[in-house]
């Protein structure tokens, strides 16, 4: 086992071209982190991994930097292939390949997921990739149709496999590996160790080298707060400390999806805008809820920790652990969700007597004690009500209508008249487009968008409710 605590060094020290390096540069990349530092150099000499590692590390890159420099650009068949959860991270994967790849001319990838029509990933392929991201079930589906050959595979990344497992892929995963040629490289990236790892690396890998980063935040950048509740107030809390901090942005981790539900049914009879996140919701739910939450349109967020795995939310405020995890990690991942990028963040944690000895372990992996406060210290705040500054709308029609994010601004700041500082992020998926706007003009937005044209058609807005 390889334990690594924070190396910090240039990527000007591994053996990468030139164009890579930069490229690198240009891309703002002046260090590597210390799961590129420790996974790196054995990737690049061609090892096998299991490298644990959380979102937002910087995994990403130190896969996507091993399977490029394993890469022919001259070579038009898939080389090397990523396995991702869900299609978030999908998405996410491929954007970050196709920035580090920019050094090298013409790389193509393609992402392979499920909600998708097969039709257009068919034709991506057939017109040739060097990389394929994306989840089992859909890599699987292709495999058996005879659209996809892993003839010249030599790179294969698991990414988040034990969010993969906890998802029940174990066989999928299985069955795609089997399809790889032998000779090849295996990657496994993972936040936590559970059993099935070691199953899936003593089926497929080659005496992999195993790294782990110390989970670890400065101290100063989170401040960490502890309060005691019992069980039956334990809810209630919540909205006293999103009334005493009143964050921008809050995501508020429960343990099952059932606290999920029951915490979202107060807040919003509070009147506070949140949204839950759980295993089950289908795509679409799922897409909207993040699109809400990523566009500031609602201000809560109320997770599993299955179901966040894979989101990077930028400008998180707070994070509220409703529950105390039994896993001292995941505590410690939960909490690196805010204060990214040098910004400071806010971690609520609420304990019960009986998660005591979860405290304990948490602290033991911290290396200092927890800091408690007492909840009869928190105010409410003065004031309105903590609503989100943006409200979303949807037009139905998005890629497959060929609508762009500048077609939908046009409208809004052309016909309807408004200043380019009230419309917000403006996200197009394949059939819908979602578009935020200030809170304070979203009824009146709908009415003049579905009364307008957009791209020289008209179109069906409606306001989702946060």
């Amino acid at each position: 086992m390889t334990q690594v605590t924070n190396p910090s060094t240039g990527f000007a020290t591994l053996p990468l071209t030139p164009q890579m390096l930069a490229n690198l540069d240009q891309l703002g990349y002046k260090e590597m982190t210390p799961i590129q530092a420790a996974s790196l150099p054995p990737a690049l000499l061609g090892k096998d991994l299991i490298a644990q590692a959380k979102t937002g590390s910087g995994k990403t890159a130190a896969f996507a930097l091993a399977l490029l420099a394993n890469l022919n650009p001259r070579r038009f068949a898939i080389q090397a292939m990523v396995l991702c959860p869900t299609r978030e991270l999908a998405d996410q994967v491929t954007t970050e390949i196709r920035r580090l790849a920019r050094a090298e001319e013409n790389i193509k990838v393609v992402t392979l997921c499920g909600g998708v029509a097969l039709r257009g990933q068919i034709a991506s392929l057939e017109h040739g990739a060097h990389i394929v991201v994306g989840t089992p079930g859909r890599i699987m589906d292709h495999l058996d149709r005879g659209n996809l050959s892993l003839d010249a595979l030599n790179t294969l990344v698991l990414d988040e496999a034990d969010r993969m497992l906890d998802m029940g892929f174990f066989e999928d995963i299985a069955k795609v590996v089997r399809q790889c040629p032998k000779e090849r490289q295996t990657l496994l990236f993972s936040a936590t160790y559970p059993e099935g790892i070691a199953k899936l690396s003593a089926q497929f890998m080659k005496a992999p080298l195993q790294i782990t980063v110390q989970a670890q935040h400065e101290g100063t950048q989170i401040r960490q707060r502890w309060y005691e509740v019992k069980d039956s107030d334990r809810l209630h809390a919540v909205s006293l400390l999103l009334d005493h901090f009143r964050p921008q942005s809050t995501l508020a981790f429960c343990n099952t999806k059932q606290q999920c539900r029951d915490l979202v049914q107060v807040l919003q009879a509070q009147g506070f805008s949140a949204l839950a996140l759980f295993g089950e919701l289908e795509q679409r739910e799922r897409d909207q809820v993040l699109v809400q939450f990523s566009n500031r349109s609602a201000s809560i967020l109320v997770a599993t920790d299955v179901a966040a795995r894979g989101l990077d939310i930028a400008q998180l405020e707070a994070v509220i652990n409703v529950d105390v995890t039994p896993d001292s990690e995941i505590h410690i991942h939960r909490v690196g969700r805010t204060g990214r990028a040098g910004a400071e963040g806010l971690a609520l944690n609420l304990a019960s007597m009986s998660e005591m000895g979860s405290v304990g372990k948490i602290e033991q992996l911290q290396g200092r004690e927890s800091e408690w406060h007492p909840l009869s210290e928190l105010t409410p705040g003065v004031g309105a009500a903590l609503r989100p500054p943006m409200a979303t709308l949807q037009i139905v029609g998005g890629r497959k209508e060929k609508i762009r994010a500048g077609d939908v601004l046009g409208a809004l700041t052309g016909d309807c008249g408004y200043a380019k500082e009230q419309i917000g992020k403006i996200n197009v998926n394949e059939f819908s487009t979602y578009v935020a706007v200030e809170r304070g003009i979203a009824h009146e937005a709908a009415q003049k968008l579905s009364g307008g044209r957009v791209k020289g058609k008209s179109v069906r807005v409606r306001l989702l409710e946060g």
